[in-house]
């Protein structure tokens, strides 16, 4: 039905609270990214208007931190659309903090929480092939 496919991996040691958070925000990145990927506002049977949406599934990986710098390396080695988040960025309260902590995190040491990627449905299951969708 689509040809590309949108996947969001949260760290599976977090709190829900977090876990939500993380994957709330990593979904305005995909969107912010791949704005051919929002629909049409929906309108009810009254005529009110009311905002759009993806229109795709999103689905909704765990893993651990390992797991998330794997996914992380193969989906920018296959030029994906990559949203990360970092552990820092808990402790920031605005997007410019958020990006300062994001910079001070070395690439191979990156200390992730979740990661959003859109790319071809095929790269995407190749980048999470044995990851398990979140219970």
């Amino acid at each position: 039905m689509f040809d590309t496919k949108v996947a969001l991996v949260v760290r599976n040691d977090l709190p829900i609270w977090q876990k939500l958070n993380v994957i709330a925000f990593l979904s305005t990145g995909i969107a912010a990214v791949a704005p051919e990927a929002i629909g049409e506002p929906y309108v009810d049977a009254s005529g009110i208007r009311y905002g759009s949406m993806l229109v795709q599934p999103v689905l909704i990986f765990g893993s651990d931190l390992d797991g998330l710098r794997r996914a992380r390396q193969k989906a920018v080695e296959r030029g994906m659309a990559v949203i990360p988040y970092v552990e820092a960025m808990f402790q920031t309260g605005n997007d410019e903090a958020n990006r300062q902590a994001f910079l001070a995190e070395a690439v191979d040491t990156m200390n992730l929480v979740g990661l959003g990627i859109r790319g071809p449905k095929n790269g995407v299951d190749k980048v999470l092939k044995g990851f398990e969708l979140h219970p």
